[in-house]
Formats: structure tokens, sequence, C-alpha cells
């Protein structure tokens, strides 16, 4: 397979996965109003949870809902917002239509129209952000049923499921500075609603609730990441994501391609050796923060061994945009 069909493919589904997972962040955060009243505090932790508070900063001094909405929505100035990345998904959509399958393109293509018709006029943001996030998904399960399960695949696979990794850990991780920043309100009823919105979050309550009974946090870290039947827990994704660049590993003729490979394996070999006690007495942001740089060198990892040739890093470089917790890293 060409390094630049990889790369679109790679790039195109993380770009899809960062959209979807902006859409379900934002929509959570509005069923939050239900419980709690509505203030500045309730909309600027997402900024700092998708890493772009400093960016937003230097823009805007107005830290009101609506502003907030607009830098993670539409602001094309926001390398992150859900406009930007829609745009950077079907633009490697649009370079690999050849490969990739029409009902696919047709997909991608409708939600980015549907988002450049909705600018500046969203009548209702539940509908909006719940439309946003139900044609991500749409279009990960045509690409599932209409794309052969070869290399391509794969590698947009493991694109979409270290986004995913990645998001999950920085929302666990704001959740936890949350409660540091106020140590009484740990057990009270804010607590269990904001508990209770991050497993939201993620599409986890209900899975969660089948498991546990009661909201307790050493219980919902240890699901969120080590859980290794929930398809959105840090094990799943990192899990599959291995299995993934095993066999792009086993059908390919690259000597270097294990590198990837085994970076992720190590960092599913940390992860087999923790339960949530011990995530909890080592230290939630301290073992988020290892998970968040594997994932950061498993992508730079794939970039080096699988995308920059001679003739695509100018292409590539564009691409490969890494957010972490506070700033955004270009490889």
């Amino acid at each position: 397979m060409l390094s630049r069909v990889a790369g679109n493919i790679f790039w195109m589904q993380r770009y899809r996965e960062r959209v979807e997972n902006m859409a379900r962040l934002i929509e959570v955060n509005f069923n939050l109003n239900i419980d709690i009243p509505e203030s500045e505090k309730q909309w600027e932790p997402l900024l700092r949870a998708v890493g772009a508070a400093e960016e937003f900063q230097k823009h805007y001094q107005d830290f009101s809902r609506d502003t907030i909405l607009d830098f993670l929505t539409f602001d094309l100035r926001n390398p992150g917002s859900i406009f930007s990345c829609l745009i950077m998904a079907r633009e490697n959509a649009r370079s690999i239509r050849e490969i990739i399958t029409s009902d696919m393109w047709h997909e991608i293509n409708t939600l980015y129209l549907f988002l450049q018709q909705s600018q500046n006029q969203i009548l209702n943001h539940h509908n909006f952000y719940s439309r946003v996030k139900r044609q991500c998904q749409l279009f990960t399960g045509i690409s599932d049923s209409t794309l052969s399960h070869g290399r391509g695949w794969h590698f947009g696979r493991v694109g979409y499921l270290l986004e995913r990794a990645d998001m999950g850990s920085r929302l666990l991780d704001v959740k936890y500075f949350t409660l540091l920043s106020s140590p009484d309100l740990i057990g009270s009823p804010f607590d269990n609603i904001q508990w209770n919105a991050l497993l939201d979050s993620m599409s986890a309550l209900e899975m969660y609730r089948q498991k546990w009974q009661q909201i307790k946090h050493v219980n919902v870290a240890e699901f969120l990441i080590l859980d290794r039947d929930f398809p959105r827990s840090l094990y799943s994704c990192i899990n599959r994501a291995t299995d993934s660049l095993l066999t792009i590993v086993n059908t390919g003729h690259n000597p270097h391609a294990r590198e990837p490979y085994e970076i992720s394996r190590a960092l599913l070999d940390r992860l087999e050796a923790m339960n949530g006690e011990s995530i909890i007495s080592y230290g939630l942001h301290e073992y988020l923060d290892k998970i968040q740089k594997g994932l950061l060198e498993i992508g730079k990892s794939i970039n080096s061994v699988y995308f920059s040739t001679e003739d695509s890093t100018k292409d590539t470089q564009k691409k490969t945009i890494f957010i972490t917790k506070s700033t955004l890293i270009e490889s």
C-alpha cells in the first residue's frame, strides 16, 4: 500500500473521530444544565479537555458559552474545532476517493455540507450536536461494512482508536483536576453528577451501571481505563489498535514496521499490570500522563515508519497534529 494512501486513511478516520468526540463532549455539557445551573465555569473546562485554552485566549477574552461554542464548533482559527477537523477528514477522503467506497464519501460529504449550512444559525443545539455525533458513527459503520478489511481498513482503525483513547484519557484527567481544586466536593451530589457526566460523555453510563451499582471514583477510573469488554475503555482501544498494527506488520514488507506495534504492545502490558486501586495509589493524573505520552509515541512512530516518505512529507505535516492536555503538538 502506498504511504500516501495509508496516511490519508489513517488521518481521515482520526479527524472523523475527533469531530465525534468534540460533539459528544459539548452535547454532554448541555445535559449538565439539567442538574447544575449554567455558568462560565461549566464551559471553560471544555477548552482544557481538548487542549485549546491557549489558542482560545489568543482570540477571545470572553469565556461565555456562545463564544466557547463557536470556537469549538466553527472557528477555522482553531485547528481542533469540529469544522476544521471535518474539513481535514473530508480532504483526506477526497484524495483517496478511488480507494474508499462511494457510500463513505457520500456520508462524510453530507456531514460537511450540513455543517457548512449551519454556521452561525444553530436553532437547536441538542439536535445539532446529536446529528454530528450520529453521522460520525454512521460513517464508521459504513466503512466497517463496505470497505474491505485489508491494510487500509486497519490503518483507519488504528487512527480512530488512538484518537478515542487519547480523548478518553484527557476527559478523565480534566475530571481529576476539577475535583482537585475543590476537595470538599468529593463524595458530594455534585461529584456524582460530574462522574455521571463523564461516563455519559463516553457512552459508558449504562454499561458501568451493569457492572457497578454505585458511582465510586475508583470504579469509574478502573472501568474507563482497564475494562476488557467496554469498547471505549482505554485498554480496549489500545488492545484493538495493537491487533491492527500486528496485522499491518504481518501483511507488509517494511523491516522497520514492528516499531509502532512494539510501542503499542508495551503500553498495553503496562495497562494489564494495573487495577483501579493501584492506579489511584500511583496517582491518577501521573498514570494518565504516562498513557498520553505512550499514545503520542505510537502516533509519532506510525508517522515515521509508514507516512514520512520524501514525496509526502509536506502533505503529512499538515495532518499530523496530536492534541495533548494543554498544547497542540505538530510532529
